[in-house]
């Protein structure tokens, strides 16, 4: 899940918590709000973890060795 879908599921959840005052057929609109805005604040949490791990920097620690080359052209004698 990325941070868009997060934050999407965080807004629809706290919509339908704190916005709406229906219900419908013996659903509770705020039960699902709650689980949706805490579905969307574990995805935040777990793809900012992810993507934590992946940024950490490698480095080495030999010289990089630098080569020149050089480019040889032979030229034919002149006839």
């Amino acid at each position: 899940m990325g941070i868009g879908t997060s934050i999407f599921l965080i807004a629809v959840g706290a919509i339908l918590t704190f916005a709406l005052d229906a219900s419908i057929g013996g659903v509770n609109l705020d039960v699902i709000g709650w689980i949706l805005m805490a579905a969307g604040v574990l995805g935040l949490i777990m793809t900012t973890l992810v993507w934590g791990r992946r940024r950490e920097v490698v480095t080495t620690s030999e010289p990089v060795e630098y080569r020149r080359v050089e480019e040889r052209r032979d030229v034919a004698p002149p006839l």
